[in-house]
């Protein structure tokens, strides 16, 4: 069974990856065996917390910077990976963005930003990366979409636009490349605590609202989505396709 989920020897590369929930990720990927090429706009070539957390597993690392938000950087970051001279086996999409007004006063500023970040550039490097596993007949495909994937949330609609399209994409791709040797799953993460819903965790109305609706209790942490982040690259996810894997405390069930 340990080799069902043993990741000795992939190369995985996991955007969003300096902090929150794409740093436990790529953690989780290092302990089941993987190396890790961490993608985050402020990445650490050295020195960073992922590559100390990374090295101590006896992986190799490498870090990178690319802005999400730069279509041009999107695609430089997309060549770089496709001349590593090896084959990148996971690709988990997590950077992200938010941006939170009421809709009559959300901004195209933020608009394009937030589907910039959070839909098109993941679209954009899963398309360049998944050409090569296409090719080679396997590979895994990993998404963070969100609760607001399912759920019209509140004062954020940018950011439920771009994470419902996510569920789409993660559907479409699957369609065309299950058959290609090629996973690609998501993980809509509940109420993580974590940057991007800091302000949420601060408000004391909304914090008690939310954990009220939590049937596990609880605000969730990033280390939560450490198991099913492993089961989806691993090949115990091998004929699990197009699924988005809720890890929310019980939030969609209430």
């Amino acid at each position: 069974m340990n080799q069902l989920f043993d990741l000795s020897g992939r190369l995985a590369v996991v955007t969003g990856a300096r902090r929150g929930i794409g740093l436990a990720m790529a953690e989780a990927l290092a302990e089941a065996g993987a190396d890790i090429i961490g993608v985050s706009a402020s990445m650490e070539a050295e020195g960073s917390v992922l590559e100390r957390r990374v090295r101590a597993c006896g992986r190799e690392f490498t870090g990178l910077a690319a802005d999400f938000a730069n279509p041009e950087d999107v695609r430089r970051l997309a060549q770089r990976l496709d001349d590593l001279g090896r084959p990148v086996d996971v690709l988990v999409n997590n950077a992200g963005t938010i941006a939170r007004a009421p809709a009559a006063e959300h901004t195209d500023e933020d608009w394009d930003r937030v589907l910039q970040v959070d839909l098109t550039s993941q679209f954009v490097l899963t398309r360049e990366i998944g050409r090569s596993m296409i090719a080679r007949g396997t590979g895994k495909v990993i998404f963070t979409a969100s609760m607001l994937s399912f759920q019209g949330g509140i004062n954020v609609p940018g950011y439920t636009a771009a994470k419902s399209g996510l569920v789409g994409l993660t559907k479409a791709l699957s369609n065309e490349w299950a058959s290609r040797g090629v996973n690609v799953n998501a993980i809509a993460p509940g109420y993580i605590a974590t940057d991007n819903t800091q302000a949420l965790y601060d408000d004391p109305d909304r914090h008690r609202s939310i954990l009220e609706r939590i049937p596990a209790g609880r605000w969730g942490q990033p280390s939560d989505l450490a198991g099913a982040t492993v089961f989806l690259a691993s090949a115990a996810s091998d004929y699990v396709n197009g699924i988005v894997l809720p890890v929310d405390g019980g939030w969609l069930g209430r």
